[in-house]
């Protein structure tokens, strides 16, 4: 079963990312920092990969008169980025399904947080010109995810690594193990060198890293 539909697995997912991706709430703090450089006071925000609403609550915390449109094909991780977000729904609305599904905007900012590593590197950049074409001239535009170095041995190791991290944060050894070879196996993880010419090719600008944890990228785009 998709972990991404399985009730029990949804409802653990919160416990996840802060345990498994290095730096979790500094990179919600960087994100919504990068936002908030070229956002307005007032500004309305795409979120691409909503589900679980940990940075819609992290963005609506720091913003208080910012607005969202966040974008999730899983029904069930919808429902608990909405019971995450509790009274801060109000300012929220959520769209289930892909980057077609969401509103034209035109945004003043978007984030796709720990998403775009699911999609293959054509979809990928078909994603990325959507989001692109929904922003304002000049929006700011954050992505992280899983970015790794093709070099030799480069993906076995930085996932050996990405593993002993899940695991020096308290997740089982089998656990991890069993993530580990998952990703490997599932995931079109793209170099780093990669991923900026996407974004590039997608027609954003200023392409800048600002975050790195282990097996994880980020990066600052604009409009």
């Amino acid at each position: 079963m998709d972990p991404f539909s399985d009730p029990q697995a949804v409802a653990r997912y919160a416990d996840g990312p802060p345990r498994m991706v290095p730096g979790f709430a500094g990179l919600q703090r960087m994100a919504t920092i990068l936002l908030a450089e070229r956002a307005p006071d007032e500004a309305r925000v795409l979120v691409l990969g909503a589900g679980g609403g940990l940075e819609l609550k992290a963005f609506a915390e720091a913003q208080p008169h910012w607005s969202f449109d966040g974008v999730d094909p899983s029904a069930e991780m919808l429902g608990l980025a909405q019971r995450t977000l509790g009274d801060l729904s109000a300012r929220t609305r959520l769209h289930r399904g892909l980057i077609d599904v969401a509103p034209e905007g035109p945004f003043d900012a978007a984030s796709c947080i720990l998403t775009l590593h699911f999609i293959e590197s054509g979809e990928r950049l078909r994603t990325l010109r959507e989001i692109r074409r929904r922003l304002k001239p000049g929006a700011p535009f954050v992505a992280a995810h899983f970015s790794i170095p093709k070099d030799d041995g480069g993906l076995d190791l930085w996932l050996s690594r990405y593993a002993a991290f899940a695991v020096a944060s308290g997740i089982e050894p089998a656990q991890a193990r069993n993530a580990r070879a998952g990703l490997a196996q599932r995931l079109p993880i793209l170099a780093p060198e990669e991923d900026e010419a996407l974004l590039r090719q997608a027609g954003f600008g200023g392409v800048s890293l600002f975050y790195a944890g282990f097996a994880f990228r980020g990066w600052v785009a604009y409009a």
